[in-house]
């Protein structure tokens, strides 16, 4: 597909892109659970510091991030997506909000503390380039934390398991061996969902996967919540 106001490394996010509402309840259901948020401030606290949130979609995180941090600035490629973050924070003094990508931030030298991407996958094998800008605009003693997925064990990963059955492409091992290559400190978090109800779980749960998998996944399963384990990579340059 051809990228969008010159920047090459964007490829459009089927889940997010494809349907906006129901990927602000999945974040919603990760906010309701609370355990990954606490260990994102365990690992990197952005009190009084400027944090940029790279792929920010429509910005749901960045008012949470504005409640203690000294400046935000959301990145995001995608031009549908980047009005909705701009209207949310459009009463934030000092929230940005800027169109911009991975490999094309935008931003200065040396100007930001702390760098979150949240299942925004442009680092791991191929990024290098990503990377390379990231370190570019992090100050001396900044980090970049990149929240990705782990199969080490919950309900999210028998669902990625049943998704990418036979897809050679798909190896968080090389993910893994990728980030430890580069002096990364990767940290286990297990954390969840915790959806309003067990019909909104099903509705988030089929902007992520084909809807077999769904389908068997929610015929034996239980309530509105799933247990998910996350894979957070710490990044110090």
């Amino acid at each position: 597909m051809s990228d969008a106001g010159g920047l090459a490394d964007w490829r459009r996010a089927p889940n997010i892109a494809g349907d906006p509402a129901t990927y602000e309840l999945e974040n919603e259901a990760i906010a309701r659970d609370g355990r990954l948020d606490e260990a994102l401030r365990a690992v990197g606290p952005w009190d009084g510091l400027t944090l940029l949130d790279i792929g920010c979609g429509t910005g749901f995180w960045l008012p949470r991030y504005a409640d203690t941090a000294r400046r935000v600035v959301g990145i995001e490629p995608d031009p549908e997506l980047l009005p909705l973050a701009v209207e949310r924070c459009g009463a934030l003094t000092h929230v940005e909000v800027r169109h911009g990508s991975a490999e094309h931030l935008g931003l200065d030298d040396d100007s930001v503390d702390l760098a979150h991407a949240r299942f925004a996958y442009f680092f791991g094998p191929g990024a290098e380039r990503g990377l390379r800008e990231v370190e570019r605009v992090l100050a001396p003693g900044g980090a970049l934390i990149v929240v990705d997925n782990s199969r080490s064990g919950g309900d999210f990963a028998r669902l990625l398991d049943a998704a990418t059955a036979g897809n050679a492409a798909d190896d968080p091992i090389e993910t893994d061996r990728w980030w430890a290559e580069r002096g990364a400190e990767r940290h286990e978090v297990r954390g969840g969902w915790r959806a309003a109800s067990r019909s909104e779980l099903e509705a988030i749960l089929r902007i992520e996967f084909a809807g077999q998998v769904v389908d068997d996944f929610m015929a034996d399963h239980d309530g509105s919540s799933l247990t998910y384990h996350f894979a957070v990579y710490e990044w110090r340059p």
